[in-house]
């Protein structure tokens, strides 16, 4: 191809092709953006008419499974709708380039001839572009298209926020019946070491101190393994076997219990107002309680959030100093162990479609926060005593409900997060990312867990995913059989059990990702498992814990139910498990 004639024939012929590929993309763009506008997923009306058919029969469970699947399967459709715009802007996008590029180039080849090249009178793509109009009806086509997908609208951002004042009105709701919240994270694994069995310095939490203790969702570390002991495998909560005291929680909240000491700590909230509980481990009397109220930035009403994540989703944590709770409106309190209020602020009112749902978690004179929004991430350290900001780190990551885990390292204590796309680990002291991996995408609701030198991370809709860590961390192997909608991955003695949402146990090799067994218990879970006295306990949404042995082979040693549905992740102490349900707590133990 010396010749000029040649060149320019081949550069028109590339021309046509891109603008055919720009013309056909555009189209579907354009069609694609229609349907969208045509089909609202939050004004569903069989949805809509399912809920109304639940209003009358409320105690149908198999109607909610069916809500529980249609929504499912509607956010499926909507993240696969909005990748269609997505990967289309970027296709029509290369595509108009090559074809202007190619413009450019038959028109600077045209100047340089001097004589006019007869490209042949007969030659279909001589004639077609000599029409100018082509190129007109392209660029307004590619500039319509991209238009179209700009404007797609995101409704699950328009479902977000109550922005303290009547902005949603106009803004769809579904009504999710009796479902539970995005709260549960969960990881264990391996035991933190280097620290010794005395605390450090006069109000810091130590390693040792969070050990002995379950002083943050899913118990020490945010792993999901527990060091207590005699723990009972046998209770009935509507006849009162084994139950030591059972107590009506005032104000709802998915955010699980939390234990230091003897002493019990959980949240409520609703549109009025939110509290802090302190229970008393032997009686489950009130001990004190604290609003968390007069806060310089607090929305002046409470966020939109759906019934399923609720006002106060995030799990305390407490340092034995002090005892930290976030609320979805972004209200962060501190308090000490008697309920005296120390220091309180408002990180701003969280962008969440769902409701903000990460919990907290401390170590040393750190108070931790999650905060993915759908603005962007965010890792924030705050001093215990006084609530400043130790640092805020920015994070290049999606929204998620996820909560961080303390995982030990060769340089000290990391965060490990997750989050769409990244499981990430982060330095406790300054902030500063260590490692990361890119491998999740959709909601992210479980939080990662770790044991044997290895961090494990799972979504729904996403994949199951082994990470080795490291500069650079890497995949050492993954799964899509069975993955979690919210409840957390646990892992001991090389075991990794998954818990999804549509009653699914399974146990994995955490080593090769080979699958030792699985079980349908028929219900899902929504709850994280914890492992404690090489036993995992899995409660399910009907309030029947599963408790299976830490085996390569099955064993179901017990299931013993609450008597009302269940959300929340355990908490255990010696002899002891504190269990929420959707009205009350319990302390189950042997009864003496």
């Amino acid at each position: 191809m010396t010749d000029q004639p040649t060149k320019l024939k081949f550069v028109n012929q590339v021309m046509v092709v891109s603008g055919i590929f720009c013309i056909m993309t555009a189209l579907l763009l354009v069609l694609n953006f229609w349907q969208i506008k045509q089909t609202d997923p939050l004004e569903s009306v069989a949805l809509k008419t399912l809920v109304t058919k639940l209003n009358a029969e409320p105690n149908n469970d198999e109607l909610k499974q069916e809500i529980r699947n249609l929504d499912l399967l509607a956010r499926k459709a909507y993240f696969n709708s909005h990748w269609q715009v997505k990967t289309g802007s970027y296709l029509l996008f290369f595509g108009a380039l090559v074809f202007f590029i190619s413009l450019k180039i038959s028109h600077d080849l045209q100047s340089k001839i001097e004589k006019p090249i007869d490209l042949g009178k007969n030659d279909p793509i001589a004639r077609l572009l000599s029409q100018r109009w082509i190129t007109i009806a392209i660029s307004l086509l590619f500039l319509g298209a991209l238009g179209a997908s700009y404007l797609s609208n995101d409704y699950l951002k328009m479902y977000s926020i109550g922005e303290g004042k009547e902005k949603g009105k106009e803004a769809s709701s579904i009504k999710q019946i009796e479902v539970a919240a995005a709260t549960d994270s969960t990881a264990t694994g391996d035991s933190l070491k280097g620290d010794s069995t005395k605390s450090g310095k006069a109000g810091l939490l130590t390693v040792a101190d969070i050990k002995i203790q379950s002083n943050s969702f899913r118990g020490p570390f945010g792993n999901g393994n527990s060091w207590h002991k005699q723990i009972p495998t046998s209770w009935d909560g509507a006849k009162g076997k084994n139950v030591v005291w059972k107590v009506k929680v005032p104000k709802p909240g998915f955010n699980s219990p939390v234990i230091w000491g003897d002493k019990i700590f959980l949240a409520g909230a609703d549109a009025k107002s939110r509290v802090v509980y302190c229970f008393d481990m032997a009686t489950g009397k009130i001990r004190w309680q604290l609003a968390a109220n007069n806060i310089n930035g607090s929305p002046a009403s409470a966020p939109k959030v759906t019934d399923d994540t609720g006002l106060s989703a995030s799990t305390v944590v407490v340092d034995g100093q002090h005892v930290f709770a976030i609320f979805a409106n972004g209200d962060l309190i501190a308090c000490d162990m008697e309920g005296k209020k120390i220091w309180a602020k408002n990180l701003g009112l969280p962008d969440n479609h769902y409701g903000h749902a990460s919990s907290l978690i401390a170590l040393k004179d750190k108070v931790f926060i999650q905060y993915d929004t759908n603005k962007g991430g965010r890792l924030i350290a705050l001093n215990a005593s006084t609530g400043a900001t130790v640092w805020d780190t920015k994070r290049a990551n999606k929204i998620a409900w996820s909560s961080p885990v303390l995982m030990p390292s060769s340089s000290g204590t990391l965060l490990v997060t997750t989050s769409n796309p990244f499981v990430a680990a982060y330095n406790t002291e300054n902030g500063k990312e260590v490692w990361s991996v890119e491998c999740l995408s959709g909601e992210v609701a479980p939080s990662a867990t770790y044991g044997g030198g290895l961090v494990f991370a799972a979504q729904e809709n996403a994949k199951l995913v082994a990470i080795q860590p490291g500069s650079p961390a890497k995949v050492l192997w993954e799964g899509d059989e069975y993955l979690p909608e919210v409840s957390s991955p646990v892992v001991s003695n090389n075991l990794l059990f998954i818990c999804t949402s549509f009653g699914v146990m399974a146990c994995y090799d955490a080593k090769t990702g080979k699958k030792n067994w699985e079980n349908e218990f028929g219900t899902g879970f929504y709850s994280s498992p914890v492992v404690v006295e090489g036993k995992l306990y899995a409660i399910d949404m009907k309030g029947k814990m599963h408790i299976v042995k830490v085996s390569k082979e099955k064993k179901i040693i017990g299931e013993p139910t609450l008597g009302e549905k269940a959300f929340a992740t355990p908490a255990f102490a010696d002899g002891k498990i504190i269990l929420r349900g959707s009205q009350y707590l319990y302390c189950i133990g042997d009864k003496k």
